[in-house]
C-alpha cells in the first residue's frame, strides 16, 4: 500500500461556478483534481466555452463540428497501456482494486455539503484559499469522527450480541481506540480554527503524532478483518441479516460495514495532503515554517503506517517459508527480511559436484535446501556476517545454462560455496540481493562519530537520533549503537551526533571487541597489531591461536572484560584478554 495521492483541496470550491452555468451535471472537484472521468470534464468545458462570458474573454467555443464520442476517444487507452513494457508492472503492484474502492468510499463520505460562495470577481486570494483549506481540514475531520461514531454505535455494539469477544476484536480491531483519539483530536483542532489561534494548529498535529501510531495496528489487520467479516456473514444468516439492518439504521443502507472499515486507512494517509495545501497557501513566514513541521510529521506517520502494513505482509511470507522448510529450528524473522529465493546449483569445498538446490536469502542468512515436493529439506544454514561474495566473470564467457557463477566465501578462507545460476540475469539479480543484504549487516558510516551501529529490532517506538523521524516497521526498523543505544535510520548513520561521555564509559574497555574490529579492517588490525604477540604468547601457554573471524563471532555478546571467562571458550578468552592488554600498552 503506498501513501495516498490526490486530495480534495481548494478545487472543491470551484464547483458552484461550474454548476451556475447550467445544462451540466454537477462536476465534482475531485473529478478535475484527479483527472477522473475526462469525458465529463471536456463536456463541461465545451458547454462553458459557448457562454457569453467565455466568448467575451476571447475563448473560441468548441467543438465547431460533430466529433467522435468521448467513449471512442478513450476506448483505445487500455490497448495502448497493454503495449507498455513488463518492467513498469512492479511500480503498481501495491495499487489494488480494494484500495481504489476504499478511496472512492472515503471521498463520498467526506464530500463537503456547504460550499462557500465564489468571490464576485471570480478570483480567490491567498487568504481565501487558506480559509478553504482550514475549512476542509476541520469539516472532513468532523465527518470522519462521525463515521467512527457510526461504526461503534450502529455496528459494533449491536453485533456484540451475535459475536464473541474474539470475533468482535478481529472485525473491529482497535476502532474504539481510534474513536477516543479522534474525539479528543477534533476538540483540539476546533480550538485552533479561529483566526487568533490558527498559528497553534501545527502543535495539535505534533502532539498527536505518536498517538496516531495505533493506525499501524489497524491498517495491518483491516484486510484480514474484512475477509473474516465476509466469511462470517456468509456462514451465519443471522449475522448477515443483522449487518443489513445495522447498515439501514446507520446510513439508509448506502454503506456496508465492510465499506466503512476501509475509511480509517484512507483518512490517516490524507493528513499530509491536506496540510500540504494549507502550507502552500499560508503566507506568514513563521506560521508557514511551523506548518511545515506538522506536514513532515504527518508524512512520517503515513510512511510509518505503510511500512507496518508491508512488514505485516512480510511476516506472513516469512511464516510461509518457515512452515515449508523441514528441520528448521530457528525463527527466520530474527534473520531479517526476505531478499529473494529460487533454484540454483551449489558446490562446496567438501563436495565438488553440482547439487540441485533451492535457496532462501534473507538479510542475515542464506538457507540452502533440497526440494521435496511442496516442502524443503534444510541442508545448509549460512549466517552471512562472516561471508563475502566474489564474482567469477570468467563463468559468463560460456553462455550455457547453469554456467553463471559467483563465490560465497568465509572470511577465514576455510569455507566457501560456488553458486551457479541458470542465466546471466539471474546471477546478476542474486548478486545484487547479496550485496544489499551485506550492506545491511555492514552499512557505510556504521562507525561514524564514535558509534558502533548494528541492525536492531525495536520493541517500542523509536526515533532516529539524527533526523528525529520515526523508525518504521515491525522488526529490524533500523540500527542501534551498541555503545550509547542511540537509534538511527541506515541513511542517517553518518549524521548521528557523537555519544555523550557518559554513554561511552565502557567503549574504551571493550574497544577491541565492539566497533573498532569490523570485518573490513579486522585482518589489517590483527596482522599489524595483535597477531605476533598473540601467536608467541599462545605458543608459550600451549593454547593454539585463533583466527580473527573466530574472535569476531563473539562480538556483540561480550559487553565487558569482566564476564569474558563466563562467555568465551579458552582460545577466544585468551585472545581477547591478550588483545586488551596489548591495546592498553599501546595507549600508555
Amino acid at each position: 500500500m503506498g501513501v495516498a495521492e490526490g486530495s480534495r483541496g481548494p478545487l472543491g470550491f470551484a464547483g458552484p461556478w461550474c454548476r451556475s452555468s447550467g445544462g451540466t451535471t454537477p462536476l465534482q472537484s475531485n473529478t478535475v483534481a484527479k483527472q477522473k472521468n475526462n469525458g465529463k470534464v471536456i463536456d463541461t468545458l465545451s458547454i462553458l466555452s459557448w457562454t457569453s462570458v467565455a466568448q467575451s474573454r476571447g475563448f473560441e467555443p468548441f467543438p465547431t463540428e460533430e466529433l467522435v464520442t468521448d467513449e471512442d476517444i478513450y476506448s483505445g487507452l487500455s490497448d495502448q497501456i497493454d503495449d507498455t513494457g513488463e518492467e513498469d508492472e512492479d511500480l503498481y503492484d501495491c495499487v489494488d482494486m480494494e484500495e481504489e474502492e476504499g478511496n472512492e468510499i472515503y471521498e463520498d463520505l467526506m464530500k463537503l455539503e456547504e460550499q462557500p460562495a465564489a468571490p464576485t470577481d471570480g478570483k480567490m486570494t491567498a487568504d481565501d484559499m487558506r480559509r478553504c483549506c482550514l475549512q476542509e481540514l476541520y469539516q472532513t475531520e468532523e465527518k470522519y469522527t462521525g463515521t467512527l461514531e457510526s461504526i461503534t454505535q450502529y455496528f459494533m455494539k449491536p453485533l456484540q450480541m451475535f459475536l464473541g469477544q474474539n470475533e468482535t476484536n478481529t472485525i473491529f480491531i482497535n476502532i474504539k481506540d481510534l474513536l477516543d483519539l479522534h474525539q479528543a483530536f477534533l476538540s483540539e483542532m476546533k480550538s485552533c480554527t479561529f483566526y487568533k489561534t490558527q498559528q497553534n494548529l501545527y502543535q495539535v498535529f505534533l502532539r498527536n503524532k505518536e498517538k496516531f501510531l495505533i493506525y499501524g495496528t489497524y491498517c495491518s489487520q483491516v484486510e484480514s478483518a474484512t475477509k473474516y467479516l465476509e466469511k462470517t456473514s456468509m456462514e451465519h444468516e443471522g449475522v448477515r441479516m443483522k449487518l443489513e439492518e445495522c447498515s439501514r439504521r446507520a446510513n439508509n443502507g448506502r454503506f456496508s460495514l465492510r465499506d466503512l472499515l476501509m475509511v480509517p486507512m484512507q483518512r490517516v494517509l490524507k493528513y499530509h495532503l491536506l496540510l500540504q495545501e494549507l502550507v502552500k497557501h499560508t503566507m506568514d513566514p513563521t506560521e508557514k515554517e511551523n506548518l511545515k513541521l506538522s506536514l513532515e510529521a504527518m508524512r512520517d506517520l503515513a510512511q510509518c503506517v505503510n511500512e507496518v502494513k508491508r512488514d505485516n505482509e512480510t511476516l506472513k511470507q516469512i511464516t510461509n517459508f518457515q512452515l515449508s522448510i523441514e528441520n528448521l529450528t530457528d525463527s527466520l524473522a530474527q534473520y531479517g527480511r526476505p531478499k529473494t529465493d529460487g533454484e540454483l546449483k551449489v558446490t562446496s569445498m567438501e563436495r565438488k559436484s553440482k547439487l540441485d538446490r533451492y535457496a532462501f536469502l534473507l538479510d542475515r542468512a542464506l538457507l540452502i535446501c533440497k526440494r521435496k515436493g511442496d516442502t524443503f529439506d534444510l541442508k545448509e544454514f549460512i549466517k552471512l556476517q562472516n561471508f563475502q561474495i566474489r564474482d567469477d566473470s570468467s563463468s559468463d564467457k560460456d553462455n550455457k545454462k547453469w554456467s553463471h557463477m559467483f563465490l560465497l566465501i568465509d572470511a577465514r578462507g576455510t569455507l566457501g560455496y560456488e553458486l551457479y545460476f541458470k542465466t546471466r540475469e539471474l546471477k546478476k539479480k542474486w548478486m545484487e540481493q547479496f550485496e544489499m543484504a551485506l550492506s545491511n549487516i555492514y552499512p557505510d558510516n556504521a562507525l561514524a562519530n564514535g558509534h558502533d551501529f548494528q541492525m536492531f529490532s525495536f520493541e517500542d517506538t523509536a526515533t532516529c537520533k539524527a533526523c528525529q523521524m520515526l523508525l518504521r516497521g515491525l522488526f529490524f526498523q533500523g540500527y542501534r549503537c551498541c555503545r550509547c543505544k542511540a537509534p538511527a535510520h541506515k541513511e542517517c548513520l553518518g549524521r548521528a551526533p557523537k555519544p555523550k561521555a557518559a554513554d561511552r564509559l565502557e567503549s574504551a574497555a571493550y574497544w577491541p571487541v565492539c566497533g573498532a574490529i569490523r570485518r573490513s579492517s579486522l585482518i589489517d588490525i590483527w596482522a599489524k597489531v595483535f597477531q605476533p604477540d598473540v601467536d608467541r604468547a599462545g605458543a608459550h601457554d600451549g593454547i593454539s591461536p585463533i583466527s580473527p573471524t573466530s574472535m569476531w563471532a563473539y562480538r556483540g555478546e561480550i559487553h565487558s572484560f569482566g564476564n569474558i571467562t563466563k562467555r568465551a571458550d579458552p582460545p577466544v578468552r585468551f585472545t581477547l584478554l591478550h588483545m586488551h592488554a596489548a591495546q592498553t600498552r599501546k595507549t600508555k
